[in-house]
């Protein structure tokens, strides 16, 4: 496989500070984290929770939430270190008995997310939408092709300085 696609983190504005508990950092590689969510019920979907289930990707450094991710390139190197991150945050946060035996899940996670991202042209945003029904947690995604301007061009913020002020 030439170019190994996965998607990053990107925050338009603010807003995902102020709607998830713990927001993901910009840039950090993301899977969708239903998992999370495989025995909620109504009563759970309230507040910050709510909208971690309506439409949160998962960051895979602080495990927090963010509303749209970005479809980039990643390399296989990186790829092991998000596998053996989510692998430990599975025995840290979900019980799994030992890394070795989550590793497996991790990797589906990372190998669902990526299928999801194939065929996307870089910069591709996605957005997950999920519901619960009878039989668990639905999720779908959207999807918004890039525009002319990339996404780096979108994320430059300068601070003015007194030789900028003339």
């Amino acid at each position: 496989m030439n170019n190994l696609l996965l998607a990053r983190a990107i925050h338009f504005d603010e807003s995902d500070q102020m709607i998830f508990h713990t927001p993901a950092r910009t840039g950090e590689w993301c899977v969708s984290g239903g998992f999370e969510f495989s025995n909620w019920t109504e009563a759970d979907l309230t507040g910050k929770a709510k909208q971690a289930f309506s439409n949160g990707w998962l960051g895979l450094e602080t495990f927090g939430r963010v509303t749209v991710v970005a479809v980039s390139v990643i390399e296989q190197h990186e790829l092991a270190v998000l596998e053996h991150a989510l692998a430990a945050h599975f025995v840290s946060h979900y019980g799994a008995p030992s890394v070795e035996a989550a590793t497996p899940v991790a990797r589906e996670q990372l190998i669902q997310m990526a299928d999801l991202c194939a065929g996307q042209e870089q910069n591709t945003l996605l957005m997950v939408s999920r519901t619960l029904n009878e039989t668990g947690v639905l999720e779908q995604y959207r999807v918004t092709p890039p525009q002319s301007a990339g996404l780096d061009q979108l994320a430059v913020h300068s601070v003015p300085d007194e030789t900028d002020q003339i």
